[in-house]
């Protein structure tokens, strides 16, 4: 009879864990179904408010890049201010020797004539020239755009 009471408890805990496993089966069933539900339901919620936001982030843009088109320009530091004052000078030279008399821009105009008659070059081409004046020689050496090199009789 021993037999019989454990074989007998042994099927009630074994009908009790089958059940208990249907139990919960159906627990993770009624879970996973409304947890399905309320993703379908929130994701076009979250697309909406994701289109809102990117459509509030391209309005402050827009408000953000017409402040600055009517902001004022900001005034340069007293540095900077100085320092382009400075560049600003406007300098007139003059050489003078032995009874001649030449500016600045007569020497320059003097180098862009070598440059477009003697040296057959485009005046379009001609950029930057520095210029040596040496009236002892009665000359003046030049350097045309950092390559060609020469001298003119002044």
């Amino acid at each position: 009879m021993a037999e019989a009471k454990a074989a007998a408890k042994a099927e009630e805990v074994k009908a009790a864990a089958v059940e208990a496993k249907e139990v919960k089966a159906e627990e993770t069933k009624e879970v996973k179904e409304p947890a399905k539900k309320a993703v379908v339901k929130k994701a076009p919620a979250k697309k909406a408010a994701a289109k809102k936001a990117g459509e509030a982030v391209k309005k402050t843009a827009a408000k953000a890049a017409e402040t600055v088109k009517k902001a004022p320009a900001k005034k340069a530091p007293a540095k900077k201010a100085a320092a382009k004052k400075a560049e600003e000078v406007k300098a007139n030279v003059t050489v003078q020797f032995r009874g001649k008399e030449y500016t600045t821009e007569d020497l320059v105009k003097i180098a862009k004539d070598v440059w477009v008659y003697d040296l057959k070059k485009e005046l379009a081409d001609f950029k930057e020239v520095e210029l040596y004046v040496k009236p002892d020689e009665c000359a003046a050496y030049y350097v045309i755009n950092g390559t060609e090199k020469g001298r003119f009789a002044i």
